[in-house]
């Protein structure tokens, strides 16, 4: 028999040499792209890791030499401080832990440098412990001149802690450096095999264009472009569009497909009249399913039937949920307004009560009396406030005092009237003694009236007091303070005396202690200032931080050349400005007297 090299065979004979080449490209490929994910492999698990840990530790390292210098400055517990522990015992085991592992694929030269650097690291963080930490626990410690200053030695640049940091640093980089170096050689050797795969795949690919050409000259003339013509069809049937005419079938297997292709055409133009008549409410529609067997057809008449019934449930749904939207909004309606009443009688209640605490503080005549140039910035948080201040005269002697209750708004407000009461009751029981003796005595009232001595009391409610007496012919000034200090602006700069580190309503070891009494010698043109905590405290600023009192400090200085009704102005306009859009936090109190 005569061979023939029919269309088939033509066909097949180019896919065959296509399926040829295509597993070489493949092969090759492959072995290409296995090799290079080896190499990636070593990159994202060994070197890039390697080099992401040691520069967080790096980092690490550096934050703690910060959290070292906060230790340094501040003996109350912080977050610095908790960070540096926290390092120490959590974090710097698990980094550790990661490097052990991943050093096992390093050279045994890598990992003697890894294994002196953890030795390094575990000697600075002893010689941290020696010269800082465990020297500068308490506040004693941090008033011993000697402590502090050799162990700030040892952190600033020449000590022993700052040398053997910057030790550990250059074992770090060095470490970081020779991870990012072999990644580097690695990466270089994955691209010159992604060249060699480069060259071959263009030089296979050419072949693989020229046989594809062949292949589809042949299938385009005796397969694509029947296929093509019934696409269009099917494309037109997608966006749903149905074609004009009907298309013409030849005598094969593609003529087949074109007969089917005709008869879906038809069945859908009758199921989209169907589906019409059907969304618009008219459910007595026929409608022919192809055949017993033609399932959409079946499943359309089902849905007829259901949308009816469905339509007349639904109706009858609507209609009993709007009675009850209806009976749930009246009552809504109601619960709102008895909500609204009960607001105002609260907002009126506390307004009333904030006439009443504004009734017990000194009038703006009596501080004039008894202090002609001064000010006082009062801003309560709330409509009514936790702090107070209060002015007194006994003899030669004129007291004022600045008092932040424990907490703001009505709960302060209840505070501030017992603080007020027993601050008057305190000057005439020690017949205008010494401040230190009026807060002995605010102290005993306080804890007496909130029955803070009895057993069984949970009251931990106290007061800070910043309290002075001041005798205007000898300029002699006396303060005692609970935990609010005075400040004392001479000559452009601020003369803090600090108050005792207990509030009034405290008891030390069941019993009642004694405040400290501080007696200065003031000159002509001398500002005294005493405060509550909610200037300082107050968040603002562009990071929407506390303003603290070295800020507070620097504003007073900076309006100190002002008159004292001029610098309650800007004090007011600088904590307005802080705050931004911040809210107040806190109840805010600020006395000023000048000599």
């Amino acid at each position: 028999m005569k061979f023939r090299f029919t269309i088939g065979k033509k066909i097949a004979t180019g896919f065959g040499i296509l399926i040829v080449l295509t597993l070489i490209v493949f092969a090759t490929t492959y072995g290409t792209l296995q090799e290079s994910r080896d190499t990636n492999d070593r990159i994202s698990t060994v070197n890039t890791p390697s080099a992401k840990v040691l520069q967080e530790l790096k980092i690490s390292i550096l934050e703690n030499k910060l959290y070292l210098k906060t230790w340094l400055k501040e003996y109350k517990p912080n977050s610095d401080k908790d960070n540096l522990i926290t390092f120490r015992k959590e974090e710097f085991p698990k980094v550790k832990y990661q490097l052990s592992k991943l050093s096992a694929n390093w050279t045994e030269t890598q990992q003697d440098s890894l294994a002196l650097l953890f030795s390094n690291i575990s000697e600075l963080f002893e010689q941290q412990n020696i010269d800082v930490i465990d020297n500068l626990q308490s506040f004693e410690d941090y008033e011993d001149a000697t402590a502090t200053f050799f162990a700030e030695y040892s952190v600033e640049e020449g000590g022993e802690i700052h040398t053997m940091t910057k030790e550990v640093m250059t074992g770090l980089d060095a470490l970081i450096a020779r991870q990012k170096l072999v990644a580097n050689e690695a990466n270089t050797d994955m691209y010159l095999q992604f060249d060699y795969l480069k060259s071959l795949v263009i030089e296979l690919g050419i072949a693989l264009v020229l046989i594809s050409i062949i292949v589809a000259i042949i299938t385009t003339r005796n397969i694509v472009n029947p296929i093509y013509r019934l696409k269009k069809v099917a494309v037109k049937l997608g966006r749903g569009v149905f074609p004009d005419n009907s298309i013409e079938a030849s005598n094969d297997e593609i003529g087949e497909m074109t007969v089917a292709m005709n008869n879906v055409v038809e069945g859908l133009k009758r199921t989209k009249d169907f589906a019409q008549e059907v969304g618009s409410g008219n459910f007595d529609t026929e409608y022919k399913p192809l055949s017993s067997k033609d399932s959409l057809g079946n499943a359309l008449l089902k849905m007829r039937d259901d949308l009816a019934e469905n339509e007349r449930f639904l109706e009858e749904k609507v209609r009993q949920r709007t009675a009850e939207v209806v009976k749930q909004k009246e009552e809504i309606d109601k619960q709102k307004e008895q909500l609204e009443e009960y607001f105002v009688q609260v907002t009126d209640s506390i307004k009333y009560a904030q006439k009443i605490q504004e009734a017990i503080l000194p009038p703006e005549s009596y501080v004039r009396k008894l202090l002609p140039d001064s000010f006082i910035f009062y801003k309560p948080k709330d409509i009514v406030s936790g702090d107070f201040y209060w002015l007194g005269e006994s003899d030669d002697k004129v007291f004022f005092a600045a008092v932040d209750c424990t907490g703001h708004g009505v709960p302060g407000a209840f505070m501030s009237i017992v603080g007020y009461n027993q601050l008057k009751q305190a000057i005439i029981t020690t017949k205008g003694g010494t401040p230190a003796e009026i807060l002995d005595h605010l102290n005993i009232g306080v804890s007496e009236t909130l029955h803070q001595k009895d057993e069984n009391s949970t009251s931990k409610d106290g007061m800070d007091v910043a309290i002075c007496s001041l005798n205007h012919k000898t300029k002699e000034l006396e303060y005692a303070g609970a935990f609010n200090p005075l400040y004392l602006l001479r000559n452009g700069e601020i003369v803090q005396t600090k108050g005792d580190k207990f509030p009034i309503g405290s008891f030390l070891d069941g019993e009642t202690p004694n405040f400290t009494n501080h007696k200065i010698q003031l000159e002509e043109g001398d500002l005294l200032y005493i405060f509550s905590d909610g200037y300082a405290d107050q968040f603002g600023g562009p990071r929407g931080k506390k303003m603290m009192y070295k800020k507070f400090r620097d504003v007073l200085i900076g309006n100190s050349k002002k008159d004292l009704s001029v610098q309650k102005d800007l004090l007011k306009d600088h904590l307005l400005n802080w705050m931004g859009e911040e809210e107040q936090v806190d109840d805010i109190l600020v006395i000023g007297v000048k000599i």
